[in-house]
């Protein structure tokens, strides 16, 4: 059950990230990609950090939210400079 939290929240970040960085949304797959992939990406940071943005489903999809926005501007710096 956990594993499908863990999508769910991924979904609702990527749609989030792409919608506050207005890069359009990355469709249900690619939101779900850049949402999980910024989950563990800001989980990272919060931890090494030592910041916490609350337990439970809405400091779940804060962080997972943050990591995925840096993610998309990390993607974009990378396609940038090519």
């Amino acid at each position: 059950m956990d594993f499908v939290w863990f999508i769910l929240i991924g979904l609702v970040a990527g749609w989030l990230a792409a919608q506050l960085v207005k890069g359009g949304g990355f469709g249900v797959v690619g939101d779900i990609v850049v949402g999980v992939v910024g989950a563990l990406l800001g989980g990272f940071l919060f931890r090494s950090l030592g910041v916490s943005a609350g337990r439970g489903l809405l400091g779940s999809i804060i962080v997972a939210t943050i990591g995925a926005i840096i993610l998309i501007f990390v993607l974009r710096l990378i396609k940038r400079s090519k």
